[in-house]
C-alpha cells in the first residue's frame, strides 16, 4: 500500500453492507467506533446498499456512516469508498449519470468528496473512453480522491486504463472483486497479473464467504438455524472441502478460522487489504486477530490447495 499514500491505517477495510441492514443505527455506531479505535482508517460503502430489503431504497448504508462521521468528527481521519452503478445496467456509467449519483452519496454522507469511487459493475453501453473521461472529471473537480473498478475482468480493466491514458485522465488504479480461500474465479491469474503490472491495489469482498469460513456452517441444518441459506448456499460444496484443511491450521496456530482464512488472504499477491463487514462489535475480533497471525509457508500452500478450484 505504499505506493498509494491515501489510504492509511490498519490493512483491513470495514464493509459498509451491514449498515442500516442488520446492523440498526446504534449497531453501527458500535461497529464503527470500534474499528476507528483499533486503528481502521477505511469503510468501503456503496449507493446500492442496501436496496435489497424491503422498502429499502439505497444510500441507507451511506447515510449511516455520514451521521456517524459527522458526529465523532473524524472525517479527515478516515478513508470512505463508494460505487455507484450496482446493477450495471446500460448508461450506469454514463457521464452525467456518475456525476448526478455521486452527489447523492456526498449528500447522504454529509462530505464534499470521497476518497475511492468505484465503477460498482461494468456495463458495455457507456463507452469506455466516455466513463474514463466522466470519473476523471469527477477527481479533477476535487469530489473523488481515487478510482476503483469492481467486478471488472481483465481485459474490461486493461482497456478502460488504456482509454483513460489515451485521454488524459485519471488512471483507475483500484480493484474490488470478489476473492477467498473458496472462490477465486474472479480474481485469476490474468487480473493479478494486470493489478501487479499497473500497480493496481485489489480490496476483495467477501473474504471470509458470507461467513461461511468462520467454521461455523458445517450442514445445511446450520445453515437453517443462522439463517443464512441463500447467501452461503453458492460457498457450501467446494467449502466442505476447504474446511478439513481450515480445522488443521486452526489446530496447530490456536487462531481462529476467521483468522486463518484473513491472513491467508493477506498473504496473497497483490492483495491490499480485505474487506469484512460486522453487525457486531466483538466481530471485528477477527479481523484483528488476523493481522497478528503469521501463517507458516507450508500452511498457506495447503489452504491454496484445498480451494483451488481444479482440485
Amino acid at each position: 500500500m505504499t505506493s498509494h499514500p491515501s489510504f492509511g491505517g490498519i490493512p483491513l477495510v470495514l464493509g459498509g453492507n451491514v449498515f442500516g441492514f442488520t446492523a440498526d443505527l446504534d449497531a453501527s455506531f458500535a461497529v464503527l467506533d470500534r474499528f476507528f479505535e483499533a486503528g481502521g482508517r477505511m469503510v468501503d460503502t456503496a449507493q446500492g446498499y442496501s436496496v435489497w430489503v424491503p422498502g429499502h431504497v439505497g444510500g441507507e448504508s451511506e447515510a449511516v456512516i455520514g451521521k456517524w462521521l459527522e458526529s465523532r468528527g473524524v472525517r479527515g481521519d478516515m478513508k470512505i469508498a463508494t460505487k455507484t452503478g450496482m446493477f450495471g445496467k446500460p448508461g450506469d456509467l454514463a457521464p452525467a449519470k456518475v456525476a448526478e449519483e455521486l452527489e447523492k452519496s456526498l449528500e447522504r454522507l454529509r462530505t464534499d468528496y470521497v476518497d475511492l469511487y468505484y465503477a460498482h459493475r461494468d456495463e458495455e453501453q457507456t463507452p469506455q473512453p466516455d466513463v474514463a473521461a466522466g470519473f476523471d472529471a469527477l477527481v479533477k473537480a476535487g469530489k473523488v480522491r481515487e478510482l476503483g473498478a469492481s467486478n471488472y475482468d481483465a481485459t474490461r480493466l486493461a482497456s478502460l486504463n488504456a482509454a483513460a491514458d489515451a485521454g488524459g485522465h485519471t488512471r483507475f488504479t483500484v480493484l474490488q472483486n470478489e476473492y477467498n480461500l473458496v472462490c477465486r474465479e474472479a480474481f485469476p491469474a490474468d487480473l493479478q497479473a494486470l493489478c501487479t503490472a499497473q500497480d493496481i491495489l485489489h480490496f476483495p469482498w467477501f473474504g471470509l464467504a458470507a461467513g461461511f469460513l468462520t467454521g461455523k456452517y458445517r450442514s445445511r441444518d446450520d445453515l437453517q438455524r443462522h439463517n443464512r441459506g441463500s447467501s452461503i448456499e453458492r460457498f457450501f460444496d467446494r467449502g466442505l472441502k476447504v474446511l478439513p484443511v481450515l480445522d488443521e491450521v486452526v489446530a496447530e496456530t490456536g487462531a481462529s478460522h476467521g483468522a486463518v482464512a484473513l491472513a491467508w488472504l493477506l498473504a496473497q499477491p497483490g492483495i491490499a487489504a480485505p474487506i469484512a463487514s460486522a453487525s457486531k462489535p466483538q466481530q471485528l475480533d477477527i479481523q484483528f486477530e488476523a493481522l497478528r497471525l503469521d501463517l507458516t509457508d507450508d500452511q498457506l500452500a495447503r489452504l491454496t490447495a484445498a480451494g483451488d478450484p481444479a482440485n
